[in-house]
Formats: C-alpha cells, sequence, structure tokens
C-alpha cells in the first residue's frame, strides 16, 4: 500500500516543461523534478542567471534553452527542441515572472496615478501573455497527445491587495505597483478556463497561490511581512518544491481548475 501511494509521486519517464528556469525558485523546481525521475527542459530568457547555478546541473535528463516566453515563434521553437530531444511533454509550468521588488526604481514604485504605461505593459508581456502564450504552444501538444499538467503560479497578490503599510517604513514612497497584482489575479481565471476546455483532452490545469520567499531582505521589511504571516516568516526557498511534484504527478489525478494557496497562512487574517 505504501508503495502504491509513492508511485502517486513518481515522475519517472515525464517530461516537464519549466519556466523561469534560471531564477531563485525555478532552478529548485528543476532540481526537484529531477529527483523525481522527470526529464526537465528549462526554458529563460536568461538561462546564465547566477541565482540558478545551471551549470550545476549534471544530467542528461535536463536540458536548458534560451526562449523568449513573450513570442509565440520563441516557443515553437523550443517545443520543437524538447520534441526532438526528449519527447511531447506531459507536465508544463509556467513560472517565469516579473515583479517589482522593494529596491525596485522610483519610476516602477510611486503612487498609481504615475505608474508607466511601458512598465504595465512589459509586466503584462511576460506574467500574462507569456503564460497565455506557454499555455497555448506547449498545452496544445498536450491536448493533442491526450494527457498534460498544467501549473500556472500565481502569488498571494493576485487574490489579496497588497498592503502598502509594509512598505511605509522607506524613506522614498513605495507602493507595490498594481500591474503584478491584476497579472497575477488573471491567472487565476486563465486556469479556471483552460481546465474546463481542455478536460475532456486529459489536460488538467491548476494554479499555485505563492507567499513572499526569503532572499536576505532588509530587516525592516522582513519584520513588517513577517508580522502579517502567522507562521512568523518567509517561506524558505525550498518550501513550495512537494506542492510542485503533487500537482505534476498522479497524487492530483482528481484535481484541476484549482488554486493551491502556500502563503504560510497570510491570506488568513
Amino acid at each position: 500500500m505504501m508503495n502504491d501511494i509513492y508511485k502517486k509521486f513518481d515522475l519517472s519517464d515525464k517530461i516537464a516543461v519549466l519556466t523561469g528556469v534560471a531564477g531563485q525558485l525555478g532552478s529548485e523546481y528543476a532540481r526537484t523534478l529531477l529527483a523525481a525521475g522527470a526529464k526537465v527542459v528549462g526554458l529563460d530568457v536568461f538561462p546564465d542567471n547566477p541565482k540558478g547555478k545551471l551549470n550545476d546541473i549534471k544530467s542528461g535528463n535536463f536540458m536548458s534553452l534560451q526562449t523568449d516566453i513573450t513570442s509565440k515563434d520563441s516557443l515553437e521553437h523550443a517545443l520543437s527542441k524538447t520534441i526532438d530531444h526528449f519527447g511531447v511533454p506531459h507536465i508544463l509550468i509556467n513560472n517565469a515572472a516579473i515583479d517589482a521588488p522593494p529596491n525596485a526604481s522610483a519610476t516602477d514604485t510611486g503612487r498609481f496615478e504615475e505608474y508607466p504605461e511601458s512598465s504595465w505593459d512589459a509586466m503584462m508581456d511576460v506574467n500574462l501573455k507569456g503564460t497565455f502564450l506557454c499555455c497555448q504552444v506547449f498545452g496544445k501538444a498536450m491536448a493533442d497527445n491526450q494527457s498534460g499538467s498544467i501549473i500556472n503560479i500565481s502569488s498571494i497578490y493576485g487574490i489579496l491587495s497588497p498592503d502598502q503599510r509594509i512598505y511605509e517604513y522607506k524613506k522614498d514612497q513605495f507602493f507595490k505597483p498594481v500591474t503584478y497584482s491584476v497579472t497575477k489575479s488573471g491567472i487565476l481565471n486563465l486556469t479556471r478556463y483552460l481546465a474546463t476546455y481542455w478536460a475532456k483532452e486529459g489536460v488538467r490545469v491548476n494554479t499555485l497561490t505563492l507567499a513572499g520567499v526569503f532572499n536576505n531582505q532588509d530587516e525592516k521589511f522582513l519584520k513588517n511581512y513577517t508580522q502579517k504571516v502567522p507562521l512568523g516568516r518567509m517561506a524558505n526557498p525550498d518550501e513550495y518544491n512537494g506542492a510542485i511534484i503533487f500537482l505534476a504527478s498522479d497524487a492530483s489525478s482528481y484535481m484541476t481548475g484549482a488554486n493551491l494557496v502556500l502563503d504560510g497562512g497570510y491570506s488568513c487574517w
């Protein structure tokens, strides 16, 4: 019986496509998928980003491709390379996104009334259009193959408004910008739409909603943020890996159109 449970989480012979692979979390997901037996194709516009340390991955089951997720031609090229190298993908993780972190430029973190249209367009292109295009290209291949799991990564700021009071300690005025919330909220209904659209083709589509991850943020930010978290801290980079394996594997075979929230309890209050 126990062996049967473990088999549910086994990704042996599965092929996973992961966007934003060279980032802090993307590289975590890649290593976790490989450990679970999957073949992994990591897509990133900057694959040499030192955060990911992708050169340290020594596995014949891993392939990194420089890919622009805002370009359908680039994604179709990546799909062709994936099929040639490993086969038709079974798993798509839409992890790539851009944000305005606490150290972002004043231009992007000023008042809503002056928020630049160019910044709106850039974040919309990557966070929402990029996810849409990845689902079109890789999701279609899965649907044609009658099997697949798509995991769309969202944020607590897609289900809640940012608490701007967290940033009031800053010397210069700082507002978490509107576009991140709008794009991450849009992910939720893109997931629901595709979950119903592709259900008959055997493709499951779910959202994984995450909270903040510790990355050596300044002490005042950490204090303000963690006061809002019942568990009293930000997530460690490896604490979302279990959810990734669950959603990618047969352990979640009856789950589609859902939003799995991992936030340390942030959204409870």
